[in-house]
């Protein structure tokens, strides 16, 4: 639907090359994607379930008469968003980087695009290279939620205390433990080596205007759920539930049951990955 013929037809064909002896180099490309995860089990591929890495592949490979391994900067669960994912692959193919923007763009679903596309060094990988994220929570207090907003932001009806909680999310600023705030079961607890659940956060703001919040957290990186926990526990600040001497001593308890709910997944989207 809405596809160029005249331009597509070409990337579907396999490389040529004068030699059929001679290998063609692999190449390494780099996208950035944006996502609408409404109908998606997460980024993940899964065998069963739609996702994100899934559905780009199956493109991928079309597109180059070749199987497709996409290296995506993180994993997002289902629900999440994104507006600047990162991921690679290797290829033989030699279509043109703008045409895997529209050629691929011509065959994802309309709730997935590809906004870039560029040639890296072989040894860049999205995940690895990564260093840091910067995600951001949305949030709408009005009481009645409308309905253009029920997949992209959080319901949260009321009046908030935003000086505290801009308080508690200036104590997260710097390199902390955020075991508090890390889903049960993201990690292996008996692997002692790695940085095990520190994290260091660069910035994290809290922006407010009729009737909508938007918390903007940006560190080196991140545990499964940290954020949504974080909303979640900051959430119950601006509500009056809890001080922010008590978001701290949470912080510092190191212990996820001294945090608040999970914040639901469709306010949470991934921003930009930084390299």
């Amino acid at each position: 639907m809405g596809e160029d013929r005249t331009f597509v037809r070409p990337l579907f064909s396999p490389p040529m090359s004068a030699d059929p002896t001679r290998m063609l180099l692999e190449r390494n490309i780099r996208l950035l994607i944006a996502y609408d995860g409404t109908a998606y089990a997460g980024w993940q591929r899964q065998a069963q379930l739609p996702t994100i890495q899934g559905v780009i592949e199956g493109k991928i490979a079309l597109m180059t008469r070749g199987k497709a391994l996409l290296h995506g900067a993180g994993r997002t669960d289902a629900g999440v968003h994104a507006l600047g994912m990162v991921a690679n692959f290797q290829t033989q193919a030699t279509i043109p980087c703008q045409g895997f923007v529209k050629g691929m763009n011509s065959l994802l679903p309309r709730d997935i695009r590809i906004l870039a596309a560029d040639e890296v060094s072989a040894d860049f990988h999205a995940r690895f290279q990564a260093k840091g994220k910067r995600y951001s929570y949305h949030v709408s207090t009005q009481p009645t939620l409308l309905p253009h907003q029920r997949l992209y932001s959080a319901h949260f009806p009321g009046t908030y205390d935003f000086s505290s909680m801009q308080a508690a999310l200036d104590s997260i600023l710097g390199e902390h433990d955020f075991s508090s705030f890390e889903a049960t079961g993201s990690r292996d607890l008996t692997i002692a080596s790695g940085r095990g659940a520190v994290r260091r956060i660069f910035s994290s703001t809290l922006c407010h205007h009729d009737k909508t919040m938007i918390i903007s957290i940006h560190g080196d990186g991140f545990l499964r759920h940290m954020v949504r926990n974080i909303a979640g526990t900051v959430l119950e600040v601006g509500q009056g539930k809890r001080s922010v001497t008590d978001f701290i001593e949470t912080l510092e308890a190191c212990d996820r049951a001294h945090a608040g709910p999970t914040a639901p997944a469709q306010g949470l989207f991934l921003d930009e990955v930084f390299y």
